[in-house]
């Protein structure tokens, strides 16, 4: 169910009560993959090499660490079924993550769904300044790679994701853009 809701631009989200609902929104926000911006600070915390990324090594932690309360929100769409139910995503190869390690702890990270040329990136994390951020570079350059054509991000949530170039599109160009994505034959 949850690959054919985001082959229909539809995703789930789990309200503070714990139930599941179905969102579209009228205005989608997405990451032009050819145009991604790696603000200067970043590339140089790139280059330094502090963190090192996996991917897809710790799947269920990443998902637990973005369901963790955070300052500004206390509450999370990330409900224990969710959870479940991306594992099994993830274990049938539709649902990724990228990590950044530090000392050999897990400081920060990202996970989504892919679906042929499509990556529906869900939730992203940090406990060390920019771990989110140096996975997202790294998710950007795997996607390029893989030939993947479309990064939802679903929803411009605060200005840090404006800096890499994100933009809102309406509901109709969505689905122009998920249609030619998943006629993509991409690889993560």
């Amino acid at each position: 169910m949850l690959i054919a809701a985001y082959s229909q631009g539809i995703f789930p989200m789990a309200d503070e009560d714990g139930a599941i609902g179905w969102y579209e929104p009228r205005t989608r926000a997405i990451i032009p993959l050819d145009g991604f911006v790696v603000p200067r600070r970043l590339a140089r915390t790139i280059r330094s090499g502090r963190f090192e990324v996996r991917y897809d090594t710790a799947f269920r932690d990443v998902m637990r660490a973005c369901a963790e309360p955070a300052p500004g929100r206390e509450q999370t769409w990330i409900s224990d079924e969710m959870i479940e139910a991306y594992t099994v995503l993830q274990q049938l190869g539709f649902a990724h993550s990228v990590e950044c390690w530090r000392n050999n702890q897990l400081v920060g990270g990202l996970y989504g769904v892919a679906v042929g040329g499509l990556f529906a990136g869900e939730s992203m994390f940090h406990y060390e300044r920019d771990a989110s951020k140096v996975a997202l570079v790294h998710l950007v350059e795997r996607l390029h790679a893989g030939g993947f054509v479309l990064l939802d991000s679903q929803y411009i949530v605060g200005d840090h994701m404006l800096q890499f170039g994100t933009i809102e599109i309406s509901r109709h160009e969505y689905h122009r853009r998920l249609r030619a994505a998943l006629r993509v034959a991409a690889r993560f």
